[in-house]
């Protein structure tokens, strides 16, 4: 993990995505000046005898990115009471608020952008400074053409890249994450499984997020949780052009399993389709994902 740096009211990772795969998926912003150094490494001084200094402010828009993660359907929160009874004495009592709900969200990854590095000085494009670009070609990073910038001569900017290798190990890693994702408060009192109960995985040639719509709310309150497979038919026949490979859904066993049948159906209606476990559409995905990294 890259260290981070607290100074004041800031903090900062040491933005050094070719070492710290963090820095690579989660991207940074590090704004800070370095002392210019000559070729035995002591500082260069001015003309009144100060240290030389120079921008070395780097900046990365994450390759992941995460919605908010919401209830699906409205829920109401309800009072519980504990209480502190490990001293002598009376015991203290407190309240706590509480809810269950089924949450829903959507992340992407951009395959192209793990593993690739700007370093030229645009806001937002300059990911490395001089000296980590050059640190990343001696270490077997290579330069390529970035397809979307151009300079002033209007020829391609370059853009450094880690071996394909690292970039798969990098993109499996942070997918394969969802088999054991953890978190949330309180867990000491309300310990519970967060990870994926229905997921869909799938790679599209643009960075749009059609999947967003396939669970709705119904009731006199909206009190209830559906799978929206209309939605969800209609979003495979919409962007079936936008898809590349295959579409992996897994639903863990024991939820929602009234929509069993129509799901495995769905292998029938359309050939890109897989319905499997969670973990295993995470697996097949991952083995996928592996022939699309250029």
């Amino acid at each position: 993990m890259s260290p981070v740096t607290r100074e004041s009211k800031i903090a900062f990772t040491d933005a050094e995505p070719v070492t710290y795969a963090d820095d690579d998926v989660f991207g940074y912003m590090k704004a800070a000046k370095d002392v210019v150094r000559d070729d035995e490494g002591n500082p260069v001084l001015d003309s009144k005898g100060k240290e030389k200094k120079e921008d070395v402010t780097v900046t990365r828009v994450s390759p992941l990115k995460n919605s908010a993660i919401v209830s699906v359907a409205s829920v109401n929160t309800v009072e519980n009471w504990s209480s502190m009874a490990r001293q002598e004495g009376d015991s203290v009592p407190y309240s706590r608020e509480e809810y269950s709900a089924i949450m829903k969200g959507m992340f992407s990854l951009d395959l192209f952008q793990v593993g690739t590095f700007a370093s030229y000085n645009k806001t937002g494009f300059k990911n490395l400074t001089d000296k980590l670009k050059e640190e990343a070609l001696k270490s077997g990073a290579s330069l390529i053409d970035d397809p979307f910038v151009k300079g002033k001569n209007g020829e391609p900017q370059k853009l450094v890249r880690l071996s394909k290798d690292i970039r798969i190990k990098r993109i499996t890693d942070t997918i394969l994450a969802l088999k054991t994702i953890s978190g949330g408060a309180m867990q000491t009192n309300n310990m519970a499984d967060v990870t994926p109960k229905f997921i869909v995985l799938a790679s599209t040639v643009s960075g749009n997020h059609p999947f967003s719509h396939i669970v709705k709310s119904d009731g006199i309150r909206n009190e209830k949780a559906l799978l929206n497979l209309t939605g969800l038919k209609e979003v495979l026949t919409d962007y079936k052009d936008q898809f590349i490979g295959e579409v992996f859904i897994g639903k863990r066993s024991g939820f929602m399993d009234e929509y069993n049948e129509e799901l495995k159906a769905l292998e029938s209606e359309f050939p890109n389709v897989k319905v499997l476990s969670v973990n295993q559409a995470i697996d097949k995905y991952c083995e996928q994902v592996k022939s699309q990294v250029q």
